[in-house]
């Protein structure tokens, strides 16, 4: 658990350390440009934090172990699979409309969309077959490796969810959002 949370930790620091690098060379560009970082309006304000798309804050790595069995009268089939499964977790800026964001001066108040589940899936290097087993009377069933997979891809989701996910997406997109606007010039940020 505790190496679990390390690499949580160490993806998450690398996850912002990109982000930052990305943010300094875009500011740098547009000052460089000349033009800055002006909002005049409620809709440059959209379309500028439009382009960040789906904003993918947080990324969970999980391990499972999945158990499948196809019993039938003539014989039984087994897999134990060891998923190493990673789900990511953002907020899709795309669906911020100009209704959701209020200039005042200094001041911006922008309503979030809520964040989601970006991806989900197995990392097939570090994941494996433990275990495969068929009974004497059956033939091999190729598809059960190929529905443990989905399973365990079902299982990290949910307790990538149940762990806080999408708290933490939501904090860090707020976090990083708030940066992005303090640079644009915005002294207060508030978010609903």
């Amino acid at each position: 658990m505790r190496r679990l949370k390390q690499i949580f930790y160490t993806a998450v620091g690398l996850a912002v350390l990109f982000f930052g690098i990305y943010l300094g060379i875009t500011v740098s560009r547009w000052l460089q440009t000349g033009s800055g970082l002006r909002f005049e309006n409620t809709a440059t304000v959209v379309q500028q934090v439009q382009t960040l798309s789906d904003l993918v804050t947080v990324k969970y790595v999980m391990e499972k172990v999945v158990v499948l069995e196809d019993a039938k009268w003539y014989g039984e089939s087994r897999v134990l699979l060891l998923a190493h499964g990673i789900v990511k977790a953002g907020i899709d800026l795309k669906r911020i409309t100009t209704e959701d964001v209020t200039i005042s001066g200094d001041r911006i108040s922008i309503k979030l969309p809520p964040p989601q589940i970006t991806d989900a899936y197995l990392d097939d290097k570090q994941s494996r077959v433990i275990d495969h087993e068929t009974g004497l009377l059956r033939v091999f069933d190729k598809d059960l490796e190929q529905t443990a997979r989905e399973n365990a891809v079902d299982d990290v989701r949910r307790a990538a969810r149940a762990a806080g996910i999408l708290n933490d997406a939501d904090q860090r997109a707020r976090l990083e959002l708030e940066l992005f606007l303090r640079e644009a010039g915005f002294k207060q940020v508030e978010f609903h």
